[in-house]
């Protein structure tokens, strides 16, 4: 039995917002201070990401773990769930939730499937992975990945001495791959 009047509940989720949440803001200062520069909520791309490095070719998403069910599995009959630490699903309307959640996860695959199709990087931080004893090192992690693309789009040439059948010697550039 839920504790709050019809009217309560609707009012707590209405205030719940999609955009400029404290996890979105917490990524945002994260990487703006560790020099990154992205645009928001990209309208032209699948699943409008929250944040955009199109330097990176990399769309960040940032997810709430309640709604996007974070390590939570769901049969397919909606017979059995397996809950996370960081993600319950409520007893009071159960069924709307699991398959709230159900259609959210599914969105989320095929828009990031969308993303890479078009040649886009895609990364999701999860609410639980910015609490404070772990933002640091999520923040560092997500610079670390963010640095490590840019390096395999932009990989460097360096130059090497070709011979060419009548002796001269030429400097001919040769793309290395790891």
């Amino acid at each position: 039995m839920d504790k709050l009047s019809p009217q309560q509940r609707h009012n707590n989720m209405a205030a719940i917002r999609s955009k400029d949440t404290k996890p979105e803001l917490i990524v945002r200062k994260g990487l703006w201070r560790r020099g990154f520069r992205y645009r928001l909520n990209h309208k032209r791309l699948p699943g409008h990401p929250d944040l955009v490095l199109r330097k990176y070719r990399t769309c960040i998403f940032v997810n709430g773990c309640f709604w996007h069910g974070h390590h939570v599995t769901i049969a397919s009959d909606d017979s059995e769930v397996q809950n996370s630490p960081c993600c319950k699903i409520p007893h009071t309307n159960r069924q709307f939730w699991l398959a709230k959640i159900s259609r959210n996860q599914h969105r989320d695959i095929d828009e990031q499937q969308q993303l890479a199709r078009m040649g886009w990087h895609c990364i999701t931080v999860w609410e639980c992975e910015l609490k404070p004893k772990l933002r640091e090192q999520t923040l560092d992690s997500l610079a670390y990945t963010l640095n490590h693309i840019f390096l395999q789009n932009h990989e460097f040439r360096y130059a090497e001495e070709v011979l060419l059948p009548n002796g001269m010697d030429v400097a001919a550039e040769r793309k290395e791959r790891n």
